[in-house]
């Protein structure tokens, strides 16, 4: 069974509400070694997605995907909204025209999304950032996909790699963003950026799921 249009917008809408219910607790992470501010930033900017999306049920994927990345550009404080902007425009450009996603759809939906994130912010895998969360989750999905195990399964297993590259962030040195300011006192904490990524992967496989 592909994923719709429908459902992105269903998941769109999910996240939005997890990163809503998760205001605080990523701003309590983002206050040991950032601005205290990723809670915020998120709420806003996805909050602000929903109501840009609101007519679009008729759009296709890449358009709906497209909108939200360049909602969050202008909406989002700090570094986060290039980045997700980025990811999520990244996606758009992927998936355009398309009403509905196959298996491979969302993993090359993914895998450009990881890859403007890390054109964008010159990072890569080990850093401390969000890339901790969304590069194992897209490995999880090509393995998955050579598999051939259905979409939410695929999802499943890729939200679950995205949880445990977010609890590796906790035994990194931050080397990128604010968090670098810290070098080895930022050992100890949680990222994030990585965890608020975990919370939209899961937020797809969810939305799938139901």
């Amino acid at each position: 069974m592909p994923v719709t249009n429908e459902t992105i917008l269903q998941w769109l809408q999910r996240s939005a509400q997890v990163l809503h219910e998760n205001n605080a607790y990523l701003t309590e992470l983002d206050s040991a070694i950032g601005d205290a501010d990723h809670g915020s930033n998120m709420d806003r900017g996805f909050n602000a997605v929903i109501t840009k999306i609101a007519d679009m049920q008729e759009a296709d994927i890449g358009t709906l995907l497209k909108t939200v990345g360049t909602t969050l550009v202008s909406t989002v404080g700090g570094a986060s909204g290039p980045l997700y902007g980025t990811a999520f425009l990244r996606a758009g450009m992927a998936t355009t025209g398309k009403k509905a996603l196959e298996t491979a759809d969302i993993v090359a939906m993914f895998e450009a999304a990881v890859e403007g994130v890390k054109a964008r912010g010159k990072a890569q895998a080990g850093e401390k950032t969000m890339l901790d969360a969304l590069i194992p989750a897209i490995e999880a999905g090509k393995q998955a996909q050579l598999e051939q195990v259905d979409i939410p399964e695929l999802l499943k297993r890729m939200a679950a790699s995205a949880a445990s590259g977010m609890q590796s962030t906790i035994g990194l040195t931050a080397t990128k963003g604010r968090a670098s300011y810290l070098g080895e006192r930022s050992v100890g904490h949680q990222d994030p950026g990585a965890t608020s990524s975990w919370l939209i992967v899961q937020a797809l496989a969810d939305t799938v799921a139901s």
